[in-house]
């Protein structure tokens, strides 16, 4: 089968709630966009089946492609960022432009800083992925996430030992092809040509 990891679109940013609670912002309206350039990506596939993580940024990004395609949209909670239980969104455009330290640190690769345990959280994105594979072999599942979560199960692919070693774009598509017999191989990286004109720099 074939697994296409999507990136959500560009949410808004969520400085802090109120109570603390995890943030879970939407969908900026460039997001909305980039949301429907994915119907575009995908037209030329047939795709059997669709899952998202359960954030607000990755549900809004499936949601064109749902409405289009007339199929079900399993929640997938394996599928939620490693940030899933932080009570601040900004997105890391903004953390780049204002030389936060969170920047310098994703950039090194270091979750710890989050509080997040990288090995606990790659194995249960593979574990949540691997699930959806076994489900539906022969087909072709579309799977709404985040770029922490992309790089965790393409980075358990390719034997990389970095949490996060590349940056999927905004409604950028990862092609991932699952045998049956166990047998895994990225097909593509970051497939940005349906969106190039609305990225953010």
């Amino acid at each position: 089968m074939e697994l296409v990891l999507v990136r959500h679109g560009l949410p808004v940013r969520i400085d802090a709630t109120e109570d603390g609670s995890p943030a879970d912002p939407g969908l900026a309206e460039l997001g909305h966009l980039q949301a429907q350039r994915v119907v575009t990506a995908l037209g030329a596939d047939e795709v059997t089946h669709l899952y998202s993580s359960p954030a607000a940024r990755a549900l809004q990004t499936a949601q064109p492609l749902v409405e289009a395609l007339g199929l079900p949209l399993l929640v997938e909670e394996g599928l939620a960022e490693f940030d899933v239980a932080h009570s601040t969104y900004i997105p890391i455009e903004e953390l780049r432009a204002a030389a936060d330290p969170r920047w310098d640190a994703l950039v090194r690769g270091d979750l710890l800083h989050a509080d997040v345990d990288p090995v606990a959280f790659r194995g249960r994105v593979v574990t949540a992925i691997e699930a959806v594979a076994s489900r539906h072999p022969g087909g072709r599942a579309v799977l709404f996430t985040h770029a922490g979560s992309i790089n965790a199960y393409t980075g358990h692919v390719a034997g990389q030992e970095r949490p996060l070693w590349f940056a999927p774009a905004y409604a950028s598509l990862t092609r991932v092809g699952a045998a049956r017999d166990g047998r895994r191989g990225l097909v593509s990286l970051n497939e940005t040509g349906h969106v190039r004109d609305l990225l953010t720099r």
